[in-house]
């Protein structure tokens, strides 16, 4: 029978037991791997402070200086323009061709100075290209004007070698009393053949105009400067023109010129010459007085188109197109005349 150890002994040997199981962890601990250990030594690192580190070498910054490129500008105006819708007509610009970091010279800006209370000379629309800037073959520029007018710059850039030129340009007014196509309908006539003293005054004979528009539909508008959608390149499908005073509507014909070549025959005036629903913008037209009262009275217009922007004025029967094929018509400039009796009471002829 084996004799009972004392209590003393036995919790003695249970202390030695735990020390042991202490140090078998510890050992298990140093065995693991290196990449282990660099993870705890960080671990344990933390909440110290930021630890010293040897500064990373210094790489000078290079200045880094912009490129100047070789241009010049050759020419600068400025225009006042008073209150009111304008056509400024840029002429071509002298200079050779090139090209400077991708953009092709010469070129021109149109632009308007900064207003504190914004309200500036604003750009309704350009022809042939859209935008402030035109190229060197020139172009047209809407202008609308506020009340109190306003400044317009057109500058011209080159080459550095290109030496200063002079630009032709040209400042029409589109909503005046004469519809800005006073010089094709002269307010003076007079007929060959007849004395120095027999002028010819001319007098407005007030019209209506119906267009119509694609996605707007029919709109009836009075026929006073331009009528439709003058630089919002919206296209004109169809149009009629109705006399309000001492002419009938039949005593005005009207033709449109359709893509491809097409054409529609002379319609008499009160008629839609044109297409309605079938999505064919006019591309040109005419407008000219019968025969009957041709001595009588006049009709000069001029149209508006997508890249060709605004025509010179045309008259009596003549075609107005753009220079480019197929250019959808998008406004309409019209002023139908009277001619009557001279300040010496001369009648007029017929």
């Amino acid at each position: 029978m084996q004799a009972r150890m004392p209590a003393r002994v036995r919790l003695r040997k249970n202390a030695w037991s735990d020390r042991d199981c202490h140090g078998m962890r510890t050992t298990a601990e140093t065995q693991r791997s290196p990449a282990a250990r660099a993870s705890a030594t960080v671990a344990s690192r933390r909440g110290r402070g930021p630890s010293k580190s040897s500064p990373a070498p210094s790489v000078p910054r290079q200045s880094s200086r912009p490129e100047s490129l070789p241009v010049a500008v050759t020419t600068v105006r400025m225009l006042r323009v008073e209150e009111g819708l304008y056509a400024l007509h840029v002429g071509a610009i002298a200079g050779n061709p090139g090209e400077i970091a991708g953009m092709v010279v010469p070129v021109a800006q149109v632009s308007t100075p900064f207003v504190e209370d914004g309200d500036a000379v604003e750009i309704v629309a350009s022809f042939p290209r859209r935008g402030p800037w035109l190229d060197k073959e020139g172009g047209t520029v809407i202008l609308s004007s506020p009340p109190r007018g306003g400044l317009v710059v057109v500058t011209v850039y080159g080459g550095a070698e290109q030496p200063a030129s002079e630009l032709s340009l040209d400042l029409q007014r589109l909503d005046g009393p004469n519809n800005g196509i006073a010089k094709a309908a002269p307010t003076v006539v007079r007929p060959s053949g007849e004395l120095a003293g027999a002028a010819v005054e001319a007098r407005d004979v007030p019209t209506e105009i119906l267009l119509h528009i694609e996605r707007a539909g029919d709109r009836l508008f009075p026929g006073r400067g331009w009528v439709g959608a003058l630089g919002r390149r919206m296209r004109i499908e169809a149009f009629s023109i109705r006399p309000l005073e001492r002419l009938a509507p039949s005593d005005l014909e009207m033709k449109g010129f359709l893509p491809n070549g097409g054409e529609t025959p002379w319609i008499p005036g009160g008629t839609l010459c044109g297409t309605r629903g079938r999505g064919l913008p006019l591309t040109g037209f005419a407008i000219r007085v019968v025969a009957q009262q041709a001595e009588r009275f006049e009709v000069v217009y001029q149209g508006s188109f997508f890249a060709g922007g605004i025509s010179q004025p045309h008259q009596n029967g003549a075609p107005c197109r753009a220079a480019t094929v197929d250019d959808p018509l998008e406004a309409i400039n019209l002023r139908l005349t009277e001619r009557v009796a001279g300040r010496d009471g001369t009648p007029p002829p017929g």
